[in-house]
């Protein structure tokens, strides 16, 4: 029985939308490039017309170019619970190329894709994967999910002669998943990231067994810190990075310096001007002055709630309540319940009620867009971009952390490559 041929729309299909990807375009820059309305280059993408041959030839040279004007990679990597990408950017930054992600979420797979090249698999759940089935890499990522690790019964087992090392402990956890990759592939090193509470998260037990699991059962060098991000961005966010290596080395991460968070920027880095001085972005400001859409503005009904549950609280002793901020100010932390009321991080606006952040000025408040490059694409709705962000990690924390983390996965390669020269010698 011989297999289905697809109809040649399909072929048309997957032909245009991966050299549209592999040249690093999105819908919108491909129009422009290959000078063609919107509307043409999405019925393209979806196989509905079929595109003439110089146009994909152009394409084709346009993918040639990028691959061929891209640096070669030092060393590769992989990037678990992916999200919207920011640990992969903070690697990408110092040389590393991503060969495998996972991210299960359809809506954060949207941004990840319209964002990163994909020259290799996205997958779904973690939890679904052989660790077979992933690429070798000299480096894992992953901000992984926090979950109870239940120590109930390793006594009982004990008595009785089984084991109960981490495959045991923590089957059905996230960070089993996390655990099986790095006992399969031994990664030279791996960054995992989480929030701050993860040390007394089930009265320090998932730590306990975290710490276990990596340094005693699968032999790492582990080191751990946390960072609050607002040394880098506007904004008050502690979370704890777990390095690890496979191969003893002299890696100290309290030598890590980090800039003064006294001397560090404020919101007025990040919020739109509303000067007419930013570039033209229909979707969160509008008009020749470039304000912020209105609808970002909160509805009296809600301002007046959240003032009346701030007093509740206040007068009961309680430091509930919602957060009201100006361009010279440090944000609270920014967290994924952002798309409900955004309540923890409000900005002034004279004579009128408070404001939400757009999704664009919470891209800038994580870090994902710097002045003057490339802006961060957002395709999904403000609810999904919200609660992306508040799960996402702040990027330039992350690239600080691999540049530390850089001599040490490169001496290690170093090390390798003439180990296998030598092999190869003798």
């Amino acid at each position: 029985m011989f297999p289905a041929i697809p109809p040649p729309e399909a072929v048309t299909m997957l032909r245009f939308s991966d050299l549209r990807k592999k040249a690093g375009l999105s819908i919108q820059e491909a129009a422009r490039q290959l000078a063609f309305d919107e509307r043409t280059v999405y019925r393209w993408e979806r196989g509905e017309t079929e595109p003439r041959k110089p146009v994909i030839e152009l394409l084709k040279l346009l993918a040639e170019n990028r691959v061929a004007n891209q640096p070669v990679p030092s060393f590769s990597f992989i990037d678990l619970f992916a999200g919207i990408g920011g640990m992969r950017r903070g690697f990408e930054s110092i040389g590393g190329k991503c060969v495998f992600t996972s991210e299960w979420d359809r809506f954060s797979q949207e941004t990840y894709r319209a964002n990163y090249p994909m020259d290799h698999e996205l997958a779904g759940d973690i939890t679904k994967i052989e660790a077979g089935d992933i690429p070798e890499h000299d480096v894992l990522l992953a901000g992984f999910p926090c979950q109870p690790f239940s120590l109930a019964g390793v006594s009982k087992k004990n008595s009785l002669g089984r084991a109960h090392g981490f495959q045991c402990e923590m089957q059905g956890t996230l960070f089993f998943d996390v655990a099986r990759v790095i006992q399969h592939h031994r990664p030279k090193a791996f960054l995992l990231e989480n929030v701050k509470n993860l040390k007394s998260h089930d009265r320090g037990r998932t730590f306990e067994v975290i710490m276990t699991t990596l340094q005693e059962d699968l032999g790492y060098q582990v080191h751990v810190r946390t960072i609050d991000a607002r040394s880098f961005v506007p904004q008050h966010r502690e979370r704890i990075f777990l390095v690890g290596f496979r191969d003893p080395n002299d890696f100290d991460f309290d030598d890590l310096m980090l800039p003064d968070p006294a001397l560090g920027p404020r919101l007025s880095s990040v919020l739109h001007p509303q000067d007419g001085s930013e570039e033209e972005d229909d979707h969160f400001i509008s008009g020749p002055r470039g304000k912020v859409d209105p609808r970002y503005t909160l509805s009296d009904h809600l301002w007046e709630y959240l003032q009346a549950y701030a007093e509740k609280h206040r007068q009961k002793g309680n430091g509930f309540g919602f957060g009201l901020f100006g361009p010279g100010d440090i944000a609270r932390t920014l967290s994924a319940r952002y798309h409900k009321d955004g309540s923890e991080i409000l900005i002034r606006q004279p004579r009128k009620n408070p404001r939400r952040l757009t999704p664009r000025e919470c891209a800038r408040l994580m870090g994902f867009e710097k002045p003057g490059e490339k802006a961060f694409r957002i395709p999904v709705s403000d609810t999904q971009a919200y609660r992306q962000f508040g799960n996402a990690v702040v990027v330039p924390v992350v690239e600080a952390v691999a540049k530390h983390m850089a001599p040490y996965i490169d001496s290690q390669s170093s090390q390798e490559a003439m180990e296998e020269e030598a092999k190869a010698v003798a």
